[in-house]
């Protein structure tokens, strides 16, 4: 489906999925995928952009949600020409779909992995398709989660572990779960940055434990991943959304170096 995306190799070598939360203006964007590309290049990681181009899921109402749908995937768009970097964003609705044409992954958001018509919808493109594991779901269900989708493209399936909901406002990372989902016969990924939310915890957005980021990825790749998502930003504190838990930019080499040692270990 696109030369940029099969070089990634999905399934076969380990790969980052990395990018701002939101496409929040042309010069973050920018700024931050070059930065992740030229980390990648130093490490020979596979790089998918990840930003998403409109944030459906907030607490608030008054939450930033968008620099407006066109202005967003535009911006992206520029990255996947100039960076020549594959991209992967959210979808929420099946009207979405048509819309995101130049991405090259599909992602379902945490909260919707159980809406079949999605992932079917989003499946028939014959892209590949990032279900995140809702915060409410066990590892076991998303077996069927992936069979919506690898039904319908073969298989162009990736599974991604984000925390389980624990008590209000809090999430927690039962490792079990990626050697689960793992059997299923898909690529499994790791969240680290939304594994580390509170949410709702500031009341009407969500806070986050940033400084356990690097931790629970480290044991992720103790357990064993296919690939590792992480949000950054070059200054999390100022950023438009999930302030509390993007990493910074300059913190990303740390990150990779760590996760690169564990693995080859």
């Amino acid at each position: 489906m696109g030369e940029l995306i099969d070089n990634i190799g999905i399934g076969k070598n380990f790969f980052l999925i990395a990018g701002n939360c939101v496409v929040e203006d042309e010069f973050i964007t920018l700024e931050t995928a070059g930065f992740l590309k030229k980390l990648c290049k130093k490490f020979d990681v596979p790089l998918i952009y990840k930003s998403s181009y409109r944030k459906a899921n907030r607490t608030s109402g008054n939450s930033f949600t968008s620099i407006g749908d066109g202005e967003a995937l535009d911006i992206l768009s520029k990255v996947k020409k100039d960076l020549k970097l594959p991209l992967l964003t959210d979808i929420h609705e099946t009207t979405e779909i048509d819309t995101v044409k130049d991405i090259d992954v599909l992602q379902i958001p945490a909260f919707l992995c159980r809406q079949t018509n999605l992932i079917r919808k989003a499946a028939e493109t014959g892209k590949w398709v990032n279900i995140k594991k809702g915060q409410f779901m066990s590892p076991d269900n998303m077996k069927e989660a992936a069979e919506k989708g690898s039904t319908v493209n073969g298989s162009r399936i990736m599974l991604t572990e984000r925390g389980t909901t624990f008590g209000y406002n809090n999430l927690v990372v039962d490792f079990r779960g990626l050697s689960i989902m793992k059997k299923f016969g898909h690529p499994i990924i790791f969240d680290a940055t939304h594994s580390v939310q509170r949410p709702g915890g500031l009341g009407s957005s969500s806070g986050g434990d940033r400084e356990f980021i690097v931790s629970l990825a480290r044991a992720a790749a103790a357990v064993g991943i296919d690939g590792l998502f992480v949000e950054t930003h070059p200054e999390p504190k100022i950023a438009k959304s999930d302030a509390a838990t993007q990493i910074p930019l300059l913190d990303m080499p740390h990150l990779i170096e760590q996760i690169l040692k564990i693995l080859k270990a």
